[in-house]
């Protein structure tokens, strides 16, 4: 029979305790709650805790509120997840525990009544709490989750428990590693004086005896095999273990005299327990009995944590005090008899020092932390030990074959002892030469996070002494990099499109002998996977390095994955693959609708849609499997919570789960568009390690060597879960998670694909522990996407399964509500935090909550600040977890207590508790209506500032040796000093439209080129795709928010020299006026003078004042005003507000109601600023000049022109350097203007100015004092760092030996041109147009070089995915420029290709003797007459060919052909002078006149081309 196993009381007792709880809970119902009601309450008591050094640390009690009698331990522990299981380890007996994971209480505690099986509690590690109290950072008095009977607060109560929260956890950690485990008592009369003599527990209790059965008892009765476990402490889970392997397990007490009665057994147990191990002599006098008999009569023994450590004392070992011992989920250990390495659970203050055992014991197990031992075994007989804890609970599961390896030995005692034995790694790949990938151009779903891969990987391969070619178009890109500060550049770069052609030629001419495929994104993913196939790595001898190519297809082939998954029986979702849409439509009558469609082969769920109808799966599937062969359809999961985790493998077969995220919202958004938080929330130990442990067997069973993401559905009250998808690569993710935690996960991916063992990289963090492990957060991230979609006219605004973010931030804070609300903000300066930001109907507020858009966390809000809707109600509606929903409601409570007071009402405990929950200074002000510099002022002088903590990886375990930052109000110390002095360089924040990569770029050269002038460099920024934020490229990064309020924090707690801001784009650069009204001094051009050039007004002054030609312009006071200027110019007018980005409200009115809806945007954008009506110039050439200054003077300048007329943005325009089409005449007009532009700004550092230029006339229409996008373009085409000549300039550092081109400097470069190409992502954008304007759409940029202009553009067009049209292209233009078409159409006709037109351009061409098919409009079907629109959807059209004016009547007709032409992948080209050029590059292409176009003539010039014809040096971009 099974009965529960008491400890400390008799077997009844317990029972009935447990038939007592069992009614009260009943009688409660309450306490039986999954969740928590609306009437929890935080704690408000205050408590003490007092340690033996004399510190004193008051938080609030949520526990049991009274005084410990006596002392006891103070311990740390890492883990993330399980503390009902960690409070009821025995092994924490006389132990107060501080849990350095900084929310706990998320998912309240299970059901005390629920017996498994064996009678034993369920859920929890023994019957009771053993720990003596809990100390916490902060305590979720709100939970939530399906297991959950109470809250945590209530158990401890119940159990006599103190608990303590509102401690800084961190400090206390730091302490006791400083320190050693220190002596501590709990203490709530405040009055009361701190002990004067502390009693160490272990001195004068035998905590061993306290925990220990007082009698035998027998679980699994007839089992065949007989155990004997002696209980030290024993948790529940090795009984449980070893029972369901088929024991009958006696449990002893420790004391028992088991040496005399082992004969009756198969093998003998030892457990766990507390203490000190020296203090169980009874136990150790048995053990030497035990190992003593003689060789017929020997039993197995396995011993576990104190288990370990009192047969290693028997052994004649000595058990030494660890500083502060190992306790946590994550501590790496490595098998010494199979070099296998394992993450482990362990809980233990002492280890065998091995030196002293005798010569029959050899190590077993090592920690690869602090090398200390782990576990030993007898040479000849069956005794083993592990110091760690296999049988997990909490923690993983890695180890739990260590019972299966006692048990085989109880079974075959003479047999050696043997471990699961893994396959052999295939040989080290023998490679010098290492070709690598990169992801082209930025764009949805691929954006600057592979840079940051990219270079990590660069990074790695170099240190490993291999020599490295980059294949990446990208030319904003920090890997593109080939100058001195760049340390871990490539060795040859080559600016050509990843295609299988170009990759060809390139693996031809520099023969590499091995390729790395998984740091590019999707883009080299596809390329590697169709090289594959068509069998070009084999034919050239490169090995693809990392996971393979059939690895990758496995994951990628959504019918493969789905069979690989059940060869080891693992859960998917019920889904078909279809590859035709008859098919699809098949599919759905056994899924049921609604239905999830997904692509192969995709990007960011490019293709992917929950379909609710036929109609609708029809429409999806036609336009999914237009740019993917194939697509899945799966049965909707709708609700579940989405899970991820970032794994790691090495060819050894060692693996760790490196981060693991949480969606805020639910599935049915993709990932790439969710709130994620790291790590997870509202998951139990055992849903964590389940997914864990599932990550782990799916990897390995896929033979992914490196990094990895795999996706989970996970039912919210359930342990059912689904894998939704494997990404085998680096992934946005990926980058995310890196810079979540600090373990540069591309870095080290990059040494495994060489073959290094895990545990031989380094941490890169510690510069002490290694890389096999999994890292540990004492804080939590919360990632929000960055939307741009009101650049787009048309598109849909809901958020889905396919990804339409352009870029993301990361927060970092110790609660999730500090944590969110700075993510808000980090998206938009114009996000206050969370609360309502524009106000919703009660109407439009629920379809917001039900059909999610890019602002549903602001109806939330309001929902909660209204008090619209009940958190019930949300949650029914959204399907959010109550206890993410909770934390938000936090925040509005905060607001409710603020709103009606005054400052001097604002006391120090409310204000405390409005920074911990994460309100600015400018957020409080609003709220009680007063000033931000008034909030600032009345918390410093209640001392109330915020506090730097680092980023370490191991929660504080060991000391970080880089300077990895964010500001916390949750603390009582700073990690770090102050800096004294340093300057400070602002990065550019999210990536957005208009602000992306190039930025980042600057501000990487920025930092590069102060460190290696041996300044200290400082970088705040907070976006996790970027290289600045890689922690080695600065003396101290800042994760942390670009705002006024904490850019002044951390400058005056640095003391800096001072701030950049010349380089981050349009963020930094609005700061500039109130961070030097703060008194922070600004490096660079004066803040006045950055406002002179923002502000509209005052530059259109100044502009006429130095005489500097520019449109006509006015100042808007008034529409009548306005209305009155553009009758007397013209029509059209361009209106322009100020301090704005990427052209945001810019438009072009060609009329009075034009003018007057254009009018009242930009006044809604600009509403502190002026904003200015001009004469809009048509057809006129737009020119630009990007330049360095110092004191006014222009040190280096470099003009280049736009393919496209003005009318579109600098940023959406293909720029030309050096400039073919200007005159003389209008280069000197532009030189002139830029210098006097310069001098009255007196500026230093960088300048952008745009010009347009008709017949004689040259205008100034902006200029922007500071970085602008081409500044990569332009420094990698002059070669010269125009940002390094900046940085220079803006510290007073010499630049005379950089060579830089001046206004003065002709023919450079002279002998190649460079052409920097738009990237779009309109395909993401359903229902935007794809036609470009004044206001900028693009995502991101590649730049080719080519011996000419239309050489250059080929290969820029084809590196943004454009491909050449084979046969037929349809042409659609105004009536206005019908005759400019027909030159372009008649040299695409002489090229061989078939023309297509619609009826008025087909008109047109036929009367002027250009043969073409006329087609009907889209609207307008004709019997007998092939529709546009049909033409583009069945592909029969290869190019199209849509150039609308302002005078176009068949709005309808051309937006249908440019959207379905986007849809179904078909190249596009809108702009009249973008088909004049591609018509002549065409030209010359086909008459052989351009190399490397086609990549084989690449290959033949580059054979014939000497190192005197090359543009560049041999080890520069090609």
């Amino acid at each position: 029979m099974l009965r529960p196993f008491a400890r400390g009381g008799s077997p009844a007792a317990f029972m009935n305790k447990l038939s007592g709880r069992t009614s009260n809970l009943r009688s409660t119902g309450r306490l039986m709650a999954t969740q928590s009601g609306d009437d929890a309450a935080p704690p408000t008591a205050l408590a003490k805790l007092h340690l033996e050094d004399g510190t004193t640390l008051t938080g609030r009690s949520f526990g049991c509120h009274e005084s410990q009698t006596g002392e006891v331990g103070v311990v740390f522990t890492t883990g993330m997840v399980g503390y009902p299981e960690a409070l009821t380890d025995p092994s924490y007996q006389g132990q107060i525990i501080t849990l350095t994971t900084p929310m706990v209480g998320n998912y309240g505690v299970p059901d005390r009544t629920k017996l498994d099986k064996f009678g034993l509690p369920a859920m929890f590690e023994s019957y009771k709490i053993h720990a003596s109290g809990l100390i916490v950072q902060d305590y979720a008095h709100h939970y939530s989750h399906w297991k959950a009977a109470s809250s945590l607060g209530d158990w401890l109560k119940e159990e006599g428990i103190p608990g303590l929260c509102d401690i800084d956890t961190r400090m206390l950690t730091k302490k006791i590693r400083e320190k050693g485990a220190l002596v501590g008592r709990i203490e709530v009369d405040l009055d009361a004086p701190p002990p004067t003599s502390w009693e160490n527990p272990n001195e004068h209790r035998h905590l061993v005896a306290e925990v220990s059965a007082k009698e035998p008892r027998v679980y699994g009765k007839g089992n065949p095999i007989k155990i004997m476990g002696v209980d030290c402490g024993m948790k529940y889970n090795m009984i449980r273990l070893l029972v369901d392997r088929g024991c009958e397990l006696t449990v002893v007490p420790w004391d028992h005299p088991f040496a005399s009665d082992m004969h009756n057994y198969d093998g003998i147990f030892l457990s766990n327990g507390p203490g000190d191990p020296t203090s169980c002599k009874e136990t150790i006098e048995q053990l030497k009995q035990a190992i003593s008999v003689p060789d017929n009569e020997v039993k197995p023994i396995f011993g576990i944590c104190l288990g370990n450590q009192l047969l290693g004392i028997a052994a004649g070992g000595e058990a030494k005090k660890l500083p502060f011992g190992n306790r946590g989920q994550n501590q790496p250990v490595i098998n010494h008899a199979t070099g296998e390495c394992y993450i482990t659970s362990q809980n233990h203050g002492y280890h065998i020092d091995t030196t002293t055992l005798g010569d029959d014991y050899k190590e077993l197990f090592t920690n690869l932390n602090d090398a200390s031992n782990e576990g030993f075994i007898h040479k000849s007989r069956p005794y083993f030990t592990a110091q760690f804890h296999p049988e997990y609970r909490n923690g993983p599961t890695d180890t739990e074959f260590m019972f299966d390896t006692f048990l085989a030995a109880c079974k075959d005692p003479k047999a050696p002892i043997q471990f699961p034995v893994r396959k052999p790694a295939p040989p080290k790949p023998d490679v010098k030469k290492i070709l690598m990938l990169g992801s082209g151009g930025t764009s949805i779903g691929q954006a600057g996070e592979f840079d940051y891969s990219g270079g990590q990987a660069i990074k790695a391969l170099k240190e490993e002494g291999k020599e490295v070619v980059l294949m990446n178009p990208n030319i904003a890109s920090v890997q593109t990099n080939m100058d001195e500060k760049s340390h871990t550049k490539a060795d040859h770069t080559y600016f050509l499109p990843v295609t299988p052609d170009f990759v060809e030629e390139v693996i031809k001419k520099e023969k590499p002998e091995g390729i790395v495929i998984s740091m590019g994104g999707q883009t080299a993913l596809n390329c590697a996977v169709e090289m594959y196939l068509d069998g070009i790595f084999d034919k050239y001898n490169v090995q693809v390095l990392g996971t393979s190519v059939q690895s990758v297809i496995d994951t990628e082939d959504r019918q493969l994955f789905c069979d690989k998954l059940n060869e080891i029986g693992e859960k998917i979702a019920e889904s078909y693959t279809a590859e035709t849409v008859e098919a699809a439509v098949e599919a759905s009558k056994k899924t049921g609708y609604p239905l999830m469609i997904r692509s192969a082969f995709a990007l960011g769920g490019l293709g992917s849609g929950i379909c609710v109808d036929e109609d609708h799966l029809r429409e999806n599937a036609k336009k999914a499997l237009a740019t993917s062969p194939q697509i899945l359809v799966e049965k909707s999961m709708l609700g579940w919570k989405e899970v991820e985790y970032e794994v790691v493998r090495d060819v050894y077969d060692n693996c760790v789960t490196v981060c693991n995220m949480e969606n805020f919202d639910p599935l049915g958004i993709h990932t790439g568009d969710s709130i994620v938080m790291a790590p997870s929330q509202t998951m139990s130990d055992e849903e964590y390690h389940m997914l864990r442990e599932t990550a782990i067997r799916v990897v390995k069973h896929l033979g992914i060597v490196g990094e990895c993401n795999i996706q989970y559905a996970l039912h919210p009250e359930s342990l059912e879960y689904c894998i939704i998808e494997v990404n085998p690569r680096l992934s946005r993710s990926s980058a995310l998670a890196s810079k979540a935690t600090g373990y540069p996960l591309a870095f080290v991916a990059a040494k495994l694909c060489l073959g290094m063992p895990i545990n031989e990289v380094q941490n890169a963090v510690t510069k002490k522990t290694q890389a096999f492990f999994e890292p540990s957060l004492d804080y939590i991230v919360t990632k929000i996407p960055r939307w741009d979609m009101t650049k787009f006219q048309g598109v849909a605004t809901n958020i889905g399964s396919a990804m339409k973010s352009v870029g993301e931030v990361m927060s970092i804070g110790r609660t999730m509500e500090e944590s969110l609300q700075k993510a808000i903000r980090m998206v938009d300066p114009s996000n206050a935090g969370y609360q309502p930001k524009m106000h919703f109907t009660k109407e439009e507020l629920l379809h917001e909550l039900k059909v999610p858009t890019d602002r549903r966390i602001f109806a939330i809000a309001q929902a909660m600040h209204d008090k619209s809707l009940s958190v019930s109600e949300i949650h029914d509606i959204t399907k959010i977890d109550h206890w993410f929903l909770r934390r938000c409601e936090a925040i509005v409570k905060t607001y409710d207590l603020m709103k009606n007071k005054t400052l001097d009402q604002l006391d120090h405990a409310l204000l405390l508790e409005a920074k911990k929950n994460g309100y600015s200074d400018i957020q409080i002000a609003d709220c009680i209506g007063s000033t931000e510099d008034d909030i600032r002022a009345k918390r410093q002088s209640l001392g109330i500032t915020p506090k730097t903590k680092q980023i370490d990886t191991l929660a504080a375990e060991y000391p970080a040796e880089t300077n990895y930052l964010y500001t916390t109000y949750h603390g009582d110390e700073d990690d770090v000093g102050s800096q004294n002095g340093g300057v400070m360089v602002l990065g550019s924040g999210a990536y957005r439209i208009g602000s992306s990569i190039e930025f980042d770029w600057c501000g990487v050269s920025a930092i590069r080129t102060l460190r290696q002038l041996g300044k200290k460099a400082t970088m705040v920024n907070y976006n996790p795709e970027t290289v600045s934020t890689d922690y080695d490229e600065c003396d101290r990064l800042y994760f942390d928010e670009l705002s006024k309020e904490r850019i002044i924090d951390i400058y005056e707690k640095d003391a800096s020299e001072g701030v950049i801001v010349s380089v981050g784009g349009q963020i930094p650069n609005g700061l500039a006026i109130p961070l030097d009204k703060a008194g922070v001094k600004l490096l660079g051009t004066p803040a006045d003078m950055i406002d002179n050039a923002e502000d509209r007004m005052k530059f259109s002054d100044m502009i006429d004042e130095i005489g500097v030609q520019q449109p006509r312009w006015r100042e808007l006071t008034s529409i009548d005003s306005a209305l009155d200027f553009a009758n007397n110019v013209g029509y059209p007018v361009l209106v322009r507000p100020s301090y704005v980005l990427s052209g945001a409200a810019m438009n072009v009115a060609w009329t009075d109601e034009q003018l007057e809806a254009c009018l009242g945007e930009a006044a809604e954008v600009s509403q502190d600023h002026p904003v200015v009506i001009s004469d809009f110039i048509e057809g006129a050439v737009e020119i630009e000049c990007d330049g360095v200054a110092k004191d006014g003077e222009l040190i280096a300048a470099a003009i280049h022109e736009h393919i496209e007329n003005a009318g579109v943005h600098s940023g959406d325009a293909t720029l030309v350097l050096p400039p073919q089409d200007l005159t003389a005449y209008q280069m000197e007009r532009v030189r002139d203007a830029a210098r006097k532009i310069t001098k009255r700004l007196n500026i230093t550092g960088p300048v952008n100015i745009q010009f347009v230029a008709k017949g004689t006339d040259v205008m100034c229409i902006e200029c922007n004092v500071r970085a602008s996008r081409s500044f990569p373009f332009v420094s990698k085409t002059m070669g010269v760092d125009f940002i390094e000549a900046a940085t220079k300039a803006i510290v007073g550092a010499d630049t005379s030996d950089m060579n830089l081109p001046t206004l003065e400097t002709r023919g450079r470069p002279s002998n190649y041109v460079g052409v920097k190409a738009p990237m779009f992502s309109f395909t993401r954008l359903r229902g935007s147009d794809p036609v470009l304007g004044v206001e900028m759409a693009s995502t991101g940029e590649v730049a080719c070089f080519g011996a000419n202009k239309e050489e250059a553009f080929l290969k820029s067009l084809l590196s943004t995915g454009f491909k050449m049209p084979k046969k037929n292209i349809l042409l659609s233009v105004q009536s206005s420029l019908e005759n400019d078409m027909t030159h372009s159409a008649y040299q695409l006709h002489e090229l061989g290709y078939n023309l297509f037109a619609t009826k008025a351009t087909g008109a047109v061409l036929q009367k002027n003797g250009v043969p073409c098919t006329v087609v009907a409009y889209p609207t307008e079907p004709e019997e007998g007459v092939p529709n546009a629109e049909e033409l583009i959807r069945e592909k029969e059209i290869c190019m199209v060919v849509n150039v609308p004016t302002y005078e176009s009547k068949r709005l309808e007709d051309n937006f249908i052909m440019r959207r379905t032409a986007v849809d179904f992948g078909v190249p596009l080209l809108t702009n009249m002078n973008l088909v004049k050029v591609f018509a002549d590059a065409a030209h010359k292409h086909a008459g052989g006149e351009l190399t490397g176009l086609d990549s084989t003539t690449l290959f033949e010039h580059y054979k014939a081309e000497s190192d005197a014809d090359a543009w560049s040096d041999p080890t520069e971009y090609h």
